[in-house]
Order: structure tokens, then C-alpha cells, then sequence
């Protein structure tokens, strides 16, 4: 383990994003990999809330010029209201230093604590899971596990431990699973058997993605538990042009975030659920390719979504609720061509907050430790594109500062969680992929 920043990092906390090189120009109607997304390599890729606490003096509001972040893709598209997108920048006043736990991981995806804070970490393009601790110390790779189609943007993505795992051991989760025909993202639970030699026991795939599709690109996989025992899981819509249209159809699970039981089951509340035409474990509909997940402190699920060229898009996602694409939105095909008439329609909800340019999201936490006062209840989102750790001040559900940390770390920020003692813990892509934590100095 060894620490990589000290408060050096504050002096250059506001520096603005090169973006990755333009992404080919595609052909008429299926879109390439997002820019935050890297070329396959030759040889091988919290609960907090959002508003001010009650009862708690708030700061003004900050002002000023926003981040730098070159010019729009799209300069015509204009924001639905003040504050949906390029808010002032700010800048974090307590010093912190980044440690390096652990690295080594080939393309790593995701993060979850076990309650002896050892971490489960998962390897993308291998489909292998680790257990890790504290000192950095790794497991060898879980056995037991299903294979996995790791082509493009696929492979071992989300784990979460389940919330009965002091009864049940059970871990899940998100995968991209080979099928005849093509491939979907599957959600499976286990039994996790720990050890010298670690393994899953009792496999069950409780969820799949249908229609099966070929497709190695927007297979999304987040999952997030709710307090009540329910888990969101998020959904591409596959990128190809077959796969985007279905984005907003209800028979499809392209695009959407579902909700089941932890058994895979539909909750008896689901939307969808009276509908015979729909798949019944929609929550939402209308979404790109949803990479960042979390709750707020009133167990609201905010996501943050990939756009095109252009057009990243943060989101409160609500029952039943249509979030427009691909009728609408910020960004146009990484050609240049134009995807939308317009940025609004009837029926359909306006983000919360956008980037253009993108900032190419995936990991999210929303800050409810006690390690850093002046973040708490800020979103933190992991940049791919942007290589940088972005923060978002949020009052009364808006957006009203933005700051992008850690950019002299040159990574890629996949994941982005908050550990039992309020450090932030991160994962950075690369075919040497490492573990890190923030902490204050």
C-alpha cells in the first residue's frame, strides 16, 4: 500500500478535461462504443441523500464560471432550465490524500464490502472476483462462477452483498452472459464460501435480459438494494440501431431499470405489473446505458446515464416514468448526425442535469460519512472519458456546483463507493487497474 497524493492534489482540483480522441464516425443507425469506453485491448478493459440536512445552515449558493469543459458538441441544444447543466464550479477545502490498497486488476469493475470490510472486487474482462482487504492482501479468484461473454463493454460487472448475507452468505451479481443467438446481461446470486480457497455454491440466475441480442456494447448492470429488500438493476439498450428502438418499448427490457425481489421475483407494486403487453419488472423506461447508481437519504434512486456524443445525463428515475430516449436528449451520433427533433417532449422527463461534453460516467456514491463534512449529501461519479472523479453539489434536487477531483491520476474512474468508515473508495480502468482510497490527511 503506498500514498499516491497529499494536499498537492487541492492546487489542482479545477483543472478542466481533454477528452478522449473522437470516436470513428459510424454508419447510418448503429452507434459505435462510448467514448468512455476503450478499445479492446490486442491482448485481452450509500446511502446519503441530496438535499441539505434538516435543520442545518446552508452556505450560499456557489457562483462563478463552471468547470472548463471545452465547447458543446451540440451548441444548439439549449438547457430546459438555469442550473441543468455547466453550473459554477467549487473546490474542496479539506485536504485529502489518495492510497493505493491494491492493484494488478485487469479492467476492474466494481466494489462491495463485506461486514469485516474486506472488499469483493470484480474483474471485467476476465470475469474473475477477488476478495481484497484492507492492506491490499488478494484473494485467489473466486470459483463457482458463471462464464461470461467479456467482448466490447461485457463481462463481470456489478457485485453486491446481499442484505441477509450475516444469514445467508449470499453475494450477486451482473454478468454478461453468452446465450445461442447473442448475449444479455444476467443477474445471479450464490453462496459465498470463504477461505484460503474461495468459492460460490448454489448459483441462481435470477434475472435475464430478453430478447437475446448480439451485441458486445450498453449492457448497463448496476444493481442497487433498497432498505425494503427490493434491487434495482440498470439496462442498456445495446447500442445497435435493433436495440435502441426498443428502448421505450415496454415488451422489451432494452433501456430500462427493472426492480425485483431478491429472488427475482416482481414486487407486487411494479408499474408494469398490470400491463399484459409489458415485462413486468420495468421500473423505467426511455435510458441509454445507465452505468452509475445509488440512493439519496430519503431511498431515492439517482442514476447517471452514458450519452452519445454529448448528452450525459444525471436522473431521479420514478415509477413508470418515460426518461426519452432516444425521442429526446443533449447529444447527436458520434458522426455528427443529429439523433433528436428536439431536447423536449410531452410525456417524457428533462434530466435533472447534463454534459456535453461528456463526461463518460460509471461508478456513483452519494456522501453520507462523517470523514468529510463538506461533502456530505454531494454526488461523486466516476469519469471515464474525463478521467477525473466528478462531484456535484445538489440543493432541493438541483445541481448547483460541480468539481472535478483527482485529474493528475491520468485514470480512467470506473467505481466510485463509500466505506463503512466514510472513505471513498475507487477503481480506475486499465489492464492494470488499481484499487484506491480517499481519505482526509
Amino acid at each position: 500500500m503506498r500514498i499516491l497524493t497529499t494536499s498537492l492534489i487541492v492546487a489542482s482540483l479545477l483543472v478542466g478535461c481533454q477528452e478522449d480522441p473522437e470516436p470513428t464516425p459510424q454508419d447510418s443507425g448503429v452507434t459505435q462504443q462510448d467514448s468512455g469506453v476503450p478499445p479492446q485491448d490486442a491482448g485481452v478493459t450509500e446511502d446519503a441523500g441530496v438535499t441539505e440536512d434538516a435543520g442545518a445552515p446552508e452556505d450560499p449558493l456557489p457562483s462563478g464560471p463552471p468547470v472548463p469543459r471545452g465547447p458543446p458538441n451540440v451548441p444548439e441544444n439549449t438547457p430546459a432550465f438555469p442550473g441543468q447543466t455547466r453550473v459554477p464550479a467549487i473546490q474542496t477545502k479539506t485536504p485529502f490524500q489518495v492510497t493505493e490498497i491494491a492493484s494488478g486488476f485487469r479492467n476492474p469493475w466494481a466494489i462491495a464490502f463485506l461486514p469485516d470490510q474486506r472488499m469483493l472486487v470484480t474483474e471485467k474482462a476476465t470475469g474473475s472476483l477477488y476478495i481484497v482487504t484492507q492492506q491490499g492482501a488478494k484473494s485467489p479468484a473466486v470459483s463457482g462462477l458463471p462464464a461470461v461473454d467479456a467482448r466490447g463493454q461485457g463481462g463481470l460487472l456489478d457485485v453486491e452483498v446481499g442484505p441477509d448475507y450475516a444469514e445467508s452468505g449470499r453475494i450477486y451479481w451482473t454478468y454478461t452472459e453468452p446465450r445461442t443467438g447473442g448475449n444479455g446481461l444476467a443477474v445471479a446470486r450464490a453462496r459465498l464460501v470463504d477461505g484460503a480457497q474461495p468459492r460460490v455454491e448454489n448459483v441462481q440466475v435470477i434475472f435475464r435480459m430478453m430478447p437475446t441480442l448480439e451485441s458486445t456494447l450498453h449492457s448497463g448492470g448496476r444493481m442497487v438494494f433498497t432498505p425494503d429488500g427490493k434491487l434495482f438493476v440498470t439496462l442498456g439498450e445495446r447500442s445497435i440501431l435493433a436495440g435502441r428502438v426498443q428502448a421505450q418499448d415496454v415488451k422489451s427490457h432494452f433501456g430500462k431499470i427493472v426492480r425485483i425481489n431478491p429472488d427475482g421475483s416482481v414486487p407486487q407494486d411494479n408499474p408494469y405489473l398490470n400491463n399484459p403487453e409489458a415485462k413486468p419488472e420495468i421500473w423505467s423506461i426511455g435510458h441509454r446505458n445507465v452505468l452509475s447508481a445509488a440512493l439519496d437519504s430519503q431511498n431515492r434512486l439517482w442514476t447517471v446515464e452514458m450519452g452519445p456524443q454529448g448528452g450525459d445525463e444525471v436522473n431521479r428515475p420514478e415509477a413508470g416514468k418515460d426518461y426519452g430516449w432516444p425521442t429526446i436528449g443533449y447529444g447527436e451520433e458520434y458522426s455528427g448526425a443529429p439523433i433528436h427533433q428536439s431536447t423536449q417532449a410531452p410525456g417524457m422527463e428533462q434530466p435533472v442535469y447534463y454534459w456535453d461534453p461528456v463526461i463518460a460516467p460509471s461508478g456513483m456514491a452519494i456522501y453520507s460519512g462523517t470523514l468529510f463534512p463538506e461533502w456530505r449529501n454531494n454526488m461523486f461519479i466516476g469519469g471515464l472519458a474525463a478521467q477525473t472523479l466528478v462531484r456535484l453539489m445538489v440543493r432541493n434536487d438541483r445541481v448547483v456546483g460541480e468539481e472535478h477531483l483527482l485529474k493528475n491520476l491520468n485514470a480512467r474512474i470506473r467505481e466510485v463507493v463509500q466505506g463503512p468508515e466514510g472513505a471513498l473508495y475507487l477503481l480506475t480502468d486499465a489492464t492494470n487497474g488499481k484499487l484506491l482510497k480517499v481519505t482526509p490527511e
